[in-house]
């Protein structure tokens, strides 16, 4: 059976070509200087349906609309701000994270979720985390169960499908989960989140949770790259160091990421911890060698790469979210995950400043929009402009 006849298949080869057009387009943007970034957008351009189609589009964008497309906000209360409205309406937002806070209840969370995208013009990434368990952003929503008491692919395709299923009728198209991380110890700060079948079999439940998201059309998460099984503490909560040898981290953490990656995941969530092994300076989220060299050439991974929370103790020991937010896009990020209400304010200029004044930051962004433009193409989402 030739290859293009696996809907996975098509998917990847549909994302490449739209990343390849992405950078050839960025090239010349590079070749012609900083001059022309905030030329005429698309307009009234009608939807592509094609990958390389929309990858063109996003490439034509004004770089304020670009710069949009990397960011993630997030709001309190049950009813989208004007100043969130406004911004999705703008091009300024690729969507919301949504938490318990903003869903008390189905109809107000439904009635949230429509207002979000009639202000993007059907645009809008909903995002949320629901792993199972006690971590649930929506909790009347499945999966009941969490992942660390599910042992087998048959049960962790049942509850990731439910909870899919319930997220989708919500008007949620992206779910932050599953962990794929292989708790290594009683004391590692996955241990319960994680799967609870034994390191070698985890990386077919991974799978099987990507799958049954994507049947009911949300994309999953695969989260936290490189792994976090050997961590003690969360990087939520305090600056956190890896020290597992290479060897270590290929064969305990590793299969799960490329068990996802070979059932296509579109997105993919960057840990915010040292690996020493692979990088001795940079966190996981901010390096190159993590993101570019282990995840994309040598992983072969060529979907979204979305931050942690950029409000994480472990990013802010280091730096502010400002500079965190430019470091992770320059690294090989795509999306920038906000859970602070007053974030964007920060993220969303320092982002637009460099790529203004940097052509080769601005070429990353179109990169990483072009990428964006995939997942949403993929959602059924219209595409920006």
């Amino acid at each position: 059976m030739p290859a293009t006849s696996d809907p996975a298949a098509r998917r990847r080869l549909a994302a490449l070509c739209a990343v390849a057009a992405a950078s050839a387009i960025t090239g010349l943007v590079l070749g012609a200087g900083a001059g022309g970034e905030d030329g005429p957008g698309t307009g009234g351009a009608p939807p592509s349906r094609s990958g390389e189609e929309r990858a063109g589009a996003v490439a034509r964008l004004p770089l304020d609309r670009a710069v949009g497309e990397l960011v993630v906000m997030s709001f309190d209360g049950t009813r989208a701000p004007a100043y969130i409205r406004r911004r999705l309406r703008d091009g300024e937002g690729a969507g919301v994270i949504l938490f318990a806070k903003n869903a008390p209840d189905p109809d107000t969370l439904r009635t949230l979720t429509r207002s979000l995208q009639r202000a993007a013009g059907g645009g809008a990434i909903v995002a949320t985390d629901q792993e199972g368990g006690d971590i649930r952003s929506v909790p009347f929503a499945a999966p009941d169960p969490s992942q660390g008491v599910l042992t087998t692919p048959d049960q962790a395709a049942r509850a990731a499908g439910d909870g899919a299923r319930a997220l989708r009728a919500e008007g949620i198209n992206v779910n932050l989960a599953p962990i794929a991380d292989v708790a290594s110890s009683p004391a590692s700060v996955v241990a319960g989140r994680a799967y609870g079948a034994e390191a070698r079999a985890v990386p077919s439940l991974v799978a099987a949770a990507v799958r049954a998201h994507d049947e009911q059309g949300i994309a999953a998460t695969a989260k936290h790259f490189p792994g976090l099984g050997a961590a003690g503490a969360n990087t939520d909560d305090a600056p956190v160091t890896v020290g597992s040898p290479r060897q270590q981290i290929e064969q305990s953490d590793l299969p799960s990421f490329r068990a996802a990656i070979r059932e296509d995941v579109p997105l993919m969530m960057a840990s915010h911890a040292l690996y020493p092994a692979l990088d001795g300076q940079d966190i996981a989220s901010q390096s190159d060698r993590v993101l570019e060299g282990l995840l994309r050439r040598e992983l072969g991974f060529d979907g979204v790469v979305v931050t942690d929370s950029i409000e994480a103790q472990a990013v802010l020991a280091r730096s502010g979210i400002a500079a965190a937010a430019v470091r992770s896009v320059e690294a090989g990020a795509d999306l920038v995950l906000m859970t602070g209400s007053g974030s964007w304010n920060e993220i969303y200029p320092a982002l637009l400043a460099r790529a203004r004044r940097d052509p080769g930051f601005a070429a990353r962004v179109r990169e990483a929009a072009g990428r964006v433009a995939v997942l949403k193409e993929r959602l059924g989402l219209k595409k920006a402009g």
